[in-house]
């Protein structure tokens, strides 16, 4: 089962490589800053107090190296610990976009929260390479530090062995609300995305319907939301880096006070005293990463139990691994629905939900019980299935890129769309570059682009839902004639309600909460008064 350990392990283990190296660099640049202290105390006790010159450069010297050492692996360390952060959050990036984008997998939620997703929790998930990292690297500079204090004095390095452990516990316990507030903070901004996008995607229509100052509101809530989940959670944070930083500097006092007396009791030498003074010092840094992995895990996990949620949801469709002939016939039965091989057949539903439900099931979009040629499409693999019974929406998108990219060149297929006409109204032609959607584009030419997509595609079975509720009258009688002719032979179910396309059919089929109740041709369906509600008025 997904969890939000398991991604978390995941993009840590994915990352394993550069986490090793970036630790064992970053480590080693800590215990560099901790042997300066060292190395000077060192220096103070072996070349200043016996004024040896030549002990004295060579212990410079030293000091000198022990500097290469910090700076060149600090260099590498943290660059390689960027590195893993962003390959592992790209790889769950990845992962959600797989899930997405999986035949099987729909998708749960709305697609500005699946932005959030993908971009700000991968990106916080990501953080648990860097929180391994640094957690290393703070205790590799504790441990260094204890020993040369228990090299110096067994009293003061027990102090740190036996401090640090508490300060840890300390600091877990007080993180434990960050990973809530996290997690809250992450979902209202994801809320706050998905409307955002929603606006942004109708803002045709919002504007159309004159609902501005409602979507304006909408949004605005949602973004208060935000703001106030966020500004919970930093002042969670800020309690806990004030409450870690008493600690951490009540720790660091009994530390220096402990060194103090071992001095003045002579204990210690001078340059052991100077050593503890700076590695007291020193400790600061170590323990306040420490303190920080706290938060920066908190995040990773409360955005890994975001991203786990989304990848452990069941997959909208269940299929097989069946395959199907390279060009089957194309009879077709779902429910109480068939179609005979090559027929032209009209579809209406008196209901808009009754439609949408028919093409979900035929796309394979949800489960249902489609059969082609006797075959349980259930049974057969989703790709196959799908290249078989091809479903063209009408709400299908156009990707950014040239015409020829999304709609190809057959000419027979342009034609039959009237896609030809936007074409030579493009400058470039084929070679016309369009936006993202293809927003550029009028209603009726991106509805036409996208059919002539479909039609080119040349499926054993074709299904069209509502190609033509964006063209002017003329456009749709040409379209109508076009499809009829270019899929003869072929078998073509066009769920719509426009007279001209169904007036091409052979045969059409009224349906009803999901069953068949009436069928026949458009002339003879025009005196069933259901009918006549639907495609006249």
């Amino acid at each position: 089962m997904t969890t939000a350990g398991s991604v978390l392990r995941g993009a840590a283990r994915g990352q394993r490589r550069d986490v090793v190296a970036a630790s064992l660099l970053v480590a080693a640049h800590q215990l560099s800053e901790a042997a300066v202290p060292v190395v000077v105390g060192v220096v103070i006790d072996l070349a200043v107090s016996t004024g040896d010159a030549a002990a004295l450069l060579r212990w410079l010297a030293a000091v000198a190296g022990v500097f290469v050492v910090l700076a060149t692996s600090a260099y590498f360390g943290y660059w390689l610990l960027v590195r893993a952060e962003k390959r592992a959050a790209h790889a769950i990036r990845l992962d959600v976009a797989g899930r997405v984008l999986h035949p099987a997998g729909g998708a749960p939620c709305r697609s500005g929260e699946l932005v959030s997703l993908a971009g700000s929790d991968a990106d916080r998930a990501g953080l648990v390479c860097a929180a391994v990292v640094v957690a290393i690297a703070a205790l590799s500079a504790l441990a260094g530090g204890a020993v040369v204090l228990i090299s110096a004095s067994v009293l003061l390095g027990l102090v740190v062995l036996a401090g640090v452990p508490l300060v840890l516990v300390a600091s877990r316990l007080l993180a434990r609300p960050l990973v809530g507030r996290a997690e809250a903070e992450q979902a209202t901004l994801a809320a706050a995305t998905g409307v955002a996008t929603d606006v942004v995607t109708g803002l045709r229509v919002i504007k159309g319907i004159g609902a501005e100052r409602a979507a304006g509101e909408t949004y605005r809530l949602a973004s208060r939301r935000a703001l106030a989940a966020r500004l919970a959670a930093v002042r969670f944070e800020g309690g806990y880096t004030a409450a870690t930083g008493v600690i951490t500097g009540l720790f660091l006092v009994v530390v220096a006070w402990v060194g103090g007396r071992l001095a003045l009791d002579g204990t210690i030498s001078v340059g052991e005293l100077v050593a503890g003074v700076g590695l007291a010092q020193f400790l600061i840094g170590p323990l306040e990463r420490l303190t920080a992995v706290g938060p920066l895990l908190a995040g990773a996990r409360g955005s890994a139990q975001r991203v786990a949620a989304l990848l452990a949801a069941p997959p909208a469709v269940h299929a097989g691994a069946g395959t199907l002939p390279a060009d089957p016939p194309g009879a077709l039965r779902v429910r109480d629905l068939d179609v005979a091989a090559g027929e032209h057949v009209g579809v209406v539903a008196l209901s808009p939900a009754d439609a949408a439900a028919l093409v979900d099931v035929l796309a394979r979009d949800v489960d249902g019980a489609p059969v082609l040629d006797g075959t349980d499409l259930a049974g057969v693999d989703l790709e196959e299935a799908r290249r078989a019974v091809l479903v063209a929406r009408h709400d299908a998108t156009l990707f950014e890129g040239t015409v020829a990219a999304n709609t190809g060149t057959d000419p027979a297929a342009l034609a039959a769309a009237a896609a030809d006409e936007v074409i030579d109204a493009l400058p470039g032609g084929l070679d016309a570059e369009l936006t993202e959607r293809g927003r550029t584009l009028s209603g009726g030419q991106r509805q036409r682009l996208v059919l002539a997509r479909a039609l080119a595609a040349d499926a054993p079975v074709l299904v069209l839902h509502d190609p033509t509720t964006a063209v002017d009258a003329a456009t749709e009688h040409r379209i109508a004639d076009g499809v009829a002719r270019l899929r003869a032979g072929r078998t073509t179910l066009l769920v719509t309600t426009s007279p001209a396309l169904l007036a091409r059919c052979g045969r059409v089929l009224l349906v009803q909460d999901g069953a068949v109740v009436a069928t026949g041709t458009h002339a003879d369906l025009v005196a069933d008064e259901r009918y006549r509600a639907a495609v006249l008025s």
